[in-house]
């Protein structure tokens, strides 16, 4: 019998054993049953799981950060940052965010006119970033993101490809990148 082919299914078999009973454990809510004359009442009291509030403040700073970038409003949620519903509620807005953010609308147009323009950290003077972003653009598109990262070619691709949708959502369309926008057939 090989011992490294048994090995393995024996952990796990034991593993197995072992997370079944504390997730029962977990589960399982604790009765006590007070006698009094003439009455029984039962009592439930659930089993309260302590989450570290720090993964809660980073999952909410995570969906912030993307719903400022996207120009959505700020999510709230009235529970204790260290509760197992503030956790649910963080973790599944920052997963949906970050699904949404990773998506631009014209990523593809984004693409082509970076493909003209510069590298995602260009940093020559007066533009900035892969889609040369001048300081007027970022002030008036990004004014959070100017002051809390910096100029362009400090942002990530996708947070520069999302001021350049927000120019474009308010009316200037491609009109912004005129020569490159014309070499990808935009204009």
């Amino acid at each position: 019998m090989n011992v490294k082919r048994v090995l393995p299914l024996v952990l796990a078999a034991a593993l197995l054993v072992l997370l079944g009973g504390v997730v029962s454990a977990l589960s399982a809510a604790t009765v006590r049953v007070h006698k009094t004359p003439g009455k029984i009442l039962a009592r439930q009291t659930a089993v309260v799981r302590r989450v570290n509030p720090r993964l809660t403040r980073r999952l909410r700073a995570t969906t912030w950060r993307w719903q400022v970038v996207l120009g959505r409003r700020r999510s709230h949620s009235a529970a204790p940052l260290s509760s197992l519903r503030a956790l649910r509620f963080w973790r599944h807005h920052a997963r949906r965010m970050i699904r949404v953010a990773a998506h631009p609308p014209h990523m593809g147009q984004w693409l082509c006119i970076h493909r003209y323009e510069g590298g995602w950290s260009d940093s020559g003077d007066p533009y900035w970033g892969g889609l040369q972003m001048d300081r007027g653009f970022m002030r008036s598109y990004a004014p959070s993101l100017l002051l809390r990262r910096g100029w362009a070619n400090s942002w990530t691709p996708l947070e520069q490809m999302w001021v350049a949708e927000r120019a474009h959502r308010s009316g200037r369309g491609f009109y912004a990148w005129p020569n490159t926008a014309r070499y990808c057939g935009l204009i």
